[in-house]
């Protein structure tokens, strides 16, 4: 079970249960890969709504790379999310709020 006092957020991909996290180390590397947009930018596109498939795969990875896997984006582009882009998307989300503030509840 994935403990959303400690960041974490569960995602099935492909069958199989992964936890994902947000390490400071996870969130160097999206940053990185994020160029000249910042984490503000990426909260606020997702606060108001206005996320893109990009920005969900990138919080994906970098969720997924905090949690120990070693793969990269490419490995996910035939991938089955269980829930397909709307769990990815509320994944992403949980994975932001999560590592900015503690949580208000144990929700999924």
């Amino acid at each position: 079970m994935a403990n959303p006092w400690a960041g974490e957020v569960a995602l099935i991909i492909d069958g199989e249960r992964h936890v994902l996290k947000l390490t400071l180390g996870a969130l160097a590397e999206l940053e990185a890969g994020l160029g000249s947009d910042t984490l503000v930018g990426l909260v606020e596109r997702f606060e108001s709504g206005a996320f893109s498939s990009r920005d969900v795969l990138a919080l994906i990875v970098a969720g997924l790379r905090g949690g120990g896997w070693r793969g990269a984006a490419a490995d996910l582009v035939a991938a089955e999310i269980e829930g397909g882009p709307v769990a990815a998307a509320r994944a992403a989300a949980q994975l932001l709020a999560r590592a900015f503030a503690p949580p208000t509840d144990a929700g999924p």
